[in-house]
């Protein structure tokens, strides 16, 4: 029950990252986040990673702690390892209220759930039920303008922050966005995240305000999952906000499956 923490991302990889490729759809968050550090470095502020025997986390300030899946009793560990400021904390909900509770006990702060999301895996990819006209496009580095625009957008309505720019440019590095258009006009889009050991995530469906209720997100989400499957990925993953039942009820009608559910919890004096 140990814990193992370091700024190094080599150091971390290197000890953490056979746990993490022994299940990536279970580790998919912290898979994607650890190869993004490796690659772009943290931006603002010191990371930290940390491993045990039967568990790793991930911390990127400003954003909460990433969990993975661990014993409550390894989640406790970690709240008396850990030190410096901390956001809140992510992951499987075992783990999660493990983790708070110590945590609230030894620092005397509050905590409160701040969001629920559940992941999906496809399974048989089927087409929408209402497949709307237009076509799927990969999005290029002409289209940077409106990817920025629309992914400014879908990010401020979930309520998160990433670095827009260079979300955007990662991603058409390697064709990780998808438009459905109508007419040659993008009216919806989809992105997908890196692979990591077979496995891709879908990300940042967005559909803008003016083009809703026509099933462009449904289009645009079946369009990029029939891409990643044609490119070989093995495991199509994406997350959904419990919050949001328009979304909950798009995915399984085009063949995702519900897997299990991510609790976020923050802190607050």
């Amino acid at each position: 029950m140990a814990w193992q923490i370091t700024e190094n991302i080599d150091e971390f990889l290197a000890a953490a990252g056979d746990f993490l490729r022994r299940d990536p759809v279970q580790n998919t968050v912290l898979l994607t986040a650890a190869e993004s550090v490796r690659r772009q470095g943290t931006g603002t502020g010191s990371a930290r990673f940390g491993w045990a025997a039967d568990g790793v986390f991930l911390h990127t300030p400003p954003f909460p702690a990433l969990l993975s899946a661990m014993p409550a009793e390894t989640a406790t560990a970690l709240a008396d390892a850990l030190d410096g400021p901390l956001r809140g904390v992510t992951g499987p909900e075992t783990a999660v209220h493990a983790f708070a509770t110590g945590w609230q006990r030894r620092t005397g702060l509050s905590a409160y759930v701040s969001k629920r999301m559940r992941l999906f895996r496809l399974g048989t990819l089927v087409p929408p039920p209402r497949m709307p006209p237009g076509a799927a496009r990969v999005a290029v580095a002409a289209d940077r303008a409106v990817l920025v625009d629309w992914t400014g957008e879908f990010y401020h309505e979930v309520g998160e922050s990433t670095d827009i720019g260079a979300f955007v440019d990662d991603r058409i590095a390697y064709g990780g966005y998808v438009f459905w258009e109508v007419d040659g006009k993008p009216v919806a889009m989809a992105s997908a995240t890196r692979p990591e050991s077979g496995m891709v995530r879908v990300q940042a469906v967005y559909t803008p305000r003016e083009n809703r209720s026509h099933g462009y997100a449904a289009a645009a989400t079946y369009a990029i999952s029939q891409l990643l499957l044609d490119g070989g990925t093995t495991e199509v993953l994406l997350f959904t906000d419990l919050a949001n039942s328009t979304a909950n009820a798009l995915y399984p009608r085009i063949g995702y499956v519900p897997l299990w559910d991510r609790t976020t919890m923050e802190f607050t004096s």
